[in-house]
């Protein structure tokens, strides 16, 4: 290989590096909260749409260095997740993430794309939090639809499935009424008429 081949090769590799580390930052949204520092964002990224995955918070004391992961949260804080601008959100039990002290997560399955809100509330340590997280471009990031990924054909999702099953259904429940109607209108011509002929 050629010297300016190699040095080309070389500065491709760094560029590519930055841009995929790049990618890792921006996809969550680090915060300051009281003296701890709070990094919030998916367990996978990118989150894809029917996908498993895990609302997750890493928590540090910045303090000290190198910073101390809090531990022991899984008994002290709760995770909200909520879809869209829904009003009822998913709970479930916070747990730490094996071999990272300080990150803690709330599995989930998103069944619907778009963006996502985190409401993180309990104790760290002596400190009452009570935080909203909101997925976005500088936050953490949406829900991908899986739909962006599928190939050769795209599969319907179960929320487009339910749309076509509720348009059918209307459409049958439809036709049954015109149905149940002409039924009834020509069981009315018939009876008019035998009262016509018996007059």
């Amino acid at each position: 290989m050629s010297r300016f081949a190699f040095v080309v090769t070389a500065i491709l590799v760094i560029v590519a590096s930055s841009i995929a580390l790049g990618g890792d930052a921006a996809a969550h949204e680090t915060r300051m909260v009281g003296p701890y520092q709070f990094v919030v964002g998916w367990l996978y990224e990118p989150a894809f749409q029917g996908q498993p995955n895990a609302a997750t918070i890493r928590v540090t004391d910045p303090r000290v260095t190198p910073a101390k992961p809090v531990v022991g949260l899984e008994k002290t804080v709760t995770i909200q997740v909520f879809s869209g601008g829904l009003t009822t959100p998913f709970t479930g039990t916070v747990r730490s993430v094996f071999g990272q002290p300080g990150l803690y997560a709330l599995d989930v399955f998103p069944t619907a794309s778009g963006g996502y809100k985190y409401k993180v509330a309990g104790k760290v340590e002596s400190l009452d939090v009570n935080e909203n997280f909101e997925s976005g471009p500088t936050t953490f990031g949406d829900i991908v639809a899986v739909t962006s990924l599928q190939y050769p054909e795209q599969v319907p999702s179960g929320t487009d499935l339910t749309r076509r099953l509720n348009d059918l259904q209307a459409t049958a429940d439809q036709t049954r009424l015109v149905a149940i109607v002409a039924v009834v209108l020509g069981l009315a011509a018939l009876g008019l008429g035998f009262i016509r002929r018996r007059a």
